[in-house]
């Protein structure tokens, strides 16, 4: 290495490392701070209370069963999400007019905003005119759920909702995974007669490694960040069942006036979507196909 290589390349991080510091770091810093304090959000007078705030949290049955419901929501629209997106993703490598006509339509969904997907699966779910409720009767059901308004279907409404949001989006990713994978691995496995479920599972699915584990992360951290759709859905009820943690923030910042608790919910809500996303890139930390890490 030259001398003076290592300032050159400073020179060119700083910038960047500066922005990263300004719009991420001093903000992560300032919310633990006002985590530190009793403070209505509305006036100057802050009470400073130590991590009162963390140690009401762990004690606070609302926000585990808020984390609960979060977790809930990633590993099940994680599992439906990653089913979804392979099966979407094999239909998109065709030249078919099915497979244009797909591959033209299949994004959709996620170029809607999130308010105007709430309210139209709040319409689907309405449980009196809505299809769903609709289709149940002609089914057989006598007496449907009242879906968003019933404690045991809330959440599960809120999951399909954003599965059907989410899983265009990660079809594009495994559609290009796929795209990515050497045409000649392929003719070389049909040459030895390798049958197509072999074919999957021994050279698309170990292939695909790198794009699971930025799914994985990414349903995470949307599913652990997941608001508006909650919100505007079911506002975190009935009675707390479909709960999650930010919009328990939202209702004891903006709502009940606890900035300094709500601040704490904060921090903990961060460091819950690093630990998790964490986990995922250890397990995913080595390629099965003995690639080099992408």
């Amino acid at each position: 290495m030259k001398r003076g290589g290592g300032w050159f390349r400073f020179a060119f991080l700083a910038p960047a490392m500066g922005l990263y510091g300004l719009l991420f770091l001093y903000p992560v810093a300032q919310a633990f701070f006002m985590s530190l304090f009793n403070w209505s959000g509305l006036s100057d007078n802050r009470e400073y209370v130590g991590l009162k705030n963390f140690q009401d949290l762990a004690k606070d049955k609302i926000f585990v069963g808020a984390i609960q419901h979060n977790l809930i929501i990633f590993v099940g629209c994680g599992i439906a999400v990653l089913l979804i997106a392979i099966v979407v993703a094999h239909l998109l490598q065709g030249n078919g007019r099915l497979t244009k006509a797909l591959r033209a339509s299949y994004l959709l969904p996620h170029m809607v905003s999130m308010v105007i997907v709430a309210v139209m699966w709040r319409f689907i779910f309405n449980p009196t005119l809505g299809p769903v409720t609709i289709i149940a009767k002609a089914l057989g059901v006598k007496d449907p759920p009242a879906w968003l308004g019933d404690t045991k279907t809330a959440l599960l409404c809120v999951m399909v909702a954003f599965i059907w949001y989410g899983f265009c989006f990660y079809s594009m990713l495994f559609a290009a995974g796929i795209k990515g994978i050497p045409e000649e691995i392929y003719e070389a496995a049909d040459l030895d007669g390798v049958r197509p479920w072999q074919r999957f599972r021994q050279i698309t699915w170990p292939l695909l490694w790198s794009i699971k584990r930025m799914t994985l992360t990414h349903v995470a951290i949307a599913t652990m960040n997941m608001f508006a759709l909650v919100q505007l859905m079911t506002a975190g009820g009935p009675n707390r069942s479909s709960e999650v943690m930010l919009t328990y923030l939202y209702e004891t910042g903006f709502s009940n006036s606890d900035f300094g608790y709500a601040t704490a919910l904060a921090t903990v809500n961060l460091v819950v979507v690093l630990a998790v996303a964490g986990v995922i890139n250890f397990i995913y930390r080595r390629n099965p196909s003995g690639g080099r890490d992408s």
